[in-house]
């Protein structure tokens, strides 16, 4: 399963689609919990993506060609209302909507946006260290995947809110009593 901005981020459907089993009354081992973990890894790596695209967008407001942008801004509004914005169209934004939007409390700031990358992980892994793992790893390649495409130093925000993203992570992990310290490695 491959997650794009038309598709809706239902953390019930991913789990259902996969085979997770709820409460952990069976055991997942083998080829079962690679794939698992392949696919935590891909969701976290193309939601990552998406929502570091998407608050870089919403600080500068950048566009390329009218074309380019009418598919863009297409995709962008689907995904937007995948992560549940439902306020004024980005494109309609005044400069302090924008920056209210960004700000510490604001729908693309870092706490609720590191919150919504977290909680995706989180709730995904259900608790197993292997997929915790597979979600940190799949969020810092979909991080560096938007700063590829943005072609420049994504704005600081956006570094923040990953930091913000994976200490939750590793807060949840050492609060299940695993190592943040990758033993793989």
């Amino acid at each position: 399963m491959q997650i794009n901005s038309s598709m809706n981020l239902n953390i019930a459907s991913f789990q259902k689609e996969l085979g997770v089993k709820p409460l952990y009354t069976q055991k997942v081992e083998g080829d079962e919990l690679k794939e698992l973990k392949q696919k935590v890894f891909e969701n976290a790596h193309a939601f990552t993506f998406s929502l570091s695209v998407s608050q870089a967008n919403v600080v500068s407001q950048q566009s390329s060609s009218e074309d380019d942008f009418q598919k863009q801004y297409k995709e962008f509004q689907k995904m937007l209302d995948d992560i549940g914005y439902k306020g004024k169209k980005i494109t309609e934004l005044s400069q302090d909507e924008a920056k209210a939007l960004v700000s510490e409390d604001g729908f693309f700031g870092i706490k609720r946006t590191s919150k919504r990358i977290a909680d995706f992980v989180i709730q995904g892994a259900k608790g197993d260290e292997k997929l915790l793992r597979a979600g940190l790893e799949g969020i810092q390649q979909g991080f560096e995947e938007a700063e590829k495409l943005w072609g420049e130093k994504l704005p600081d925000i956006s570094y923040k809110t990953i930091d913000a993203a994976k200490e939750m992570i590793q807060k949840e992990m050492a609060k299940l009593g695993y190592s943040i310290i990758d033993q793989n490695v």
